[in-house]
């Protein structure tokens, strides 16, 4: 399994909103130079991410995007799924039941079912503002005397 550059980009987009979360609706264009990322990149992730309804959105001089919800209740897994899809690690777990015409004698199917799982588990244990508090911490832990 990849994440390509959707899902980490759509993450840290996201990631810029939790943190600027009370700074009210943040432009796009903010957005990509903060994490250095293209906004016309950025306008391509906005469409998926609106869908869901994870963001709201503001037009006009004010204009931009915020988080629907708090940080806490996005989670890695929930994002991620949304910009790549599948997160199974075999094209044969994408579906259920299995697709796999193999599925009944093959042996390595429970080990890329428990792959599977424990990606998911993890994924989905972590929240956006998990990623917040570790990155205060870690910059909060980087001084020099």
């Amino acid at each position: 399994m990849r994440i390509s550059a959707k899902g980490r980009y759509a993450l840290r987009m996201l990631l810029d909103l939790a943190e600027h979360q009370h700074d009210g609706y943040v432009a796009l264009k903010d957005i990509a130079e903060r994490q250095n990322i293209s906004k016309k990149y950025l306008e391509q992730i906005v469409p998926i991410l609106n869908k869901s309804d994870i963001l709201r959105t503001t037009r006009g001089f004010q204009g931009g995007y915020r988080l629907a919800k708090s940080p806490e209740k996005y989670t890695v897994g929930e994002i991620l799924r949304l910009t790549e899809g599948s997160l199974s690690p075999v094209a044969c777990l994408e579906y259920d039941p299995v697709g796999c015409e193999r599925r009944v004698d093959c042996p390595t199917l429970p080990l890329w079912q428990g792959l599977y799982r424990t990606i998911n588990e993890y994924l989905n244990g972590i929240t956006l503002q998990d990623l917040l508090d570790q990155q205060r911490e870690r910059y909060a832990n980087d001084y020099v005397i």
